[in-house]
């Protein structure tokens, strides 16, 4: 553990060296584009149905286009999905909803993880040094697909945390991208279906599924631990 934590701390000292070294115009858009990260974390929370029925009425027949593009905007930060997979169900039915949800939560990932490996990658890739990080890593190479689905099956996972973290490893963006998609099935077609668009209270149902699905993606990441991996 120990080593770990030294591995930590000099990887950010190591970032905080690299940043210094930046250009000012490349300084100061990295402070601004924090600073609107958490503005946009903080302060703008995902949007209401009453607000949503605004949009929908403003827009008419483009609505789906954006709401679809406003799911992947929201989706890039920090910020819950829950109300926008129950909005998808209320705008547009079960089936529809559906679709859209799970096509924009997917491509929502895939951006994200492309964002921060593009910004980053290159920068980290050499430095994941340390040995257990390297064998995390190269476990992640070769059946990343299957710990993904995993946390994506578990509810407490923050979705867009696991999209960064993602983007600093070595998982293919294929494998990420389909095991995304099969992670966020259930539990995004259970809140499109079983979400309750006119109140906040949280169904028997629901919880039951939730609890199923979270136990589901717990037994894939044990079953991902004791499966060997190539050398």
């Amino acid at each position: 553990m120990a080593q770990i934590s030294n591995f930590v701390l000099n990887l950010l000292k190591d970032a905080y060296r690299h940043v210094c070294r930046w250009s000012l115009p490349k300084k100061t858009a990295g402070v601004v584009g924090i600073i609107g990260m958490i503005i946009i974390t903080f302060i703008i929370d995902s949007p209401s149905l009453h607000m949503l029925s605004e949009v929908s009425q403003q827009t008419g027949p483009w609505f789906t286009v954006v709401f679809f593009a406003l799911y992947v905007f929201i989706t890039q930060f920090p910020v819950p999905r829950t109300i926008l997979t129950i909005s998808a169900g209320v705008f547009f039915g079960p089936v529809t909803g559906i679709l859209i949800a799970l096509c924009a939560t997917t491509l929502s990932a895939a951006l994200s993880l492309t964002i921060v490996r593009h910004l980053l990658g290159d920068w980290i890739r050499p430095r994941l040094t340390h040995p257990t990080v390297r064998k995390i890593d190269h476990r992640l190479q070769q059946r990343g697909w299957l710990a993904v689905t995993s946390l994506r099956m578990i509810a407490g996972v923050p979705f867009s945390i696991l999209n960064y973290v993602a983007g600093l490893t070595s998982i293919s963006l294929m494998g990420f991208t389909i095991a995304t998609f099969l992670g966020s099935a259930p539990g995004t077609i259970a809140t499109v279906v079983l979400g309750d668009a006119l109140t906040t209270e949280i169904n028997g149902k629901t919880i039951a599924i939730t609890v199923f699905l979270a136990c589901l993606g717990i037994l894939g990441l044990i079953v991902d631990n004791k499966l060997p991996v190539k050398a």
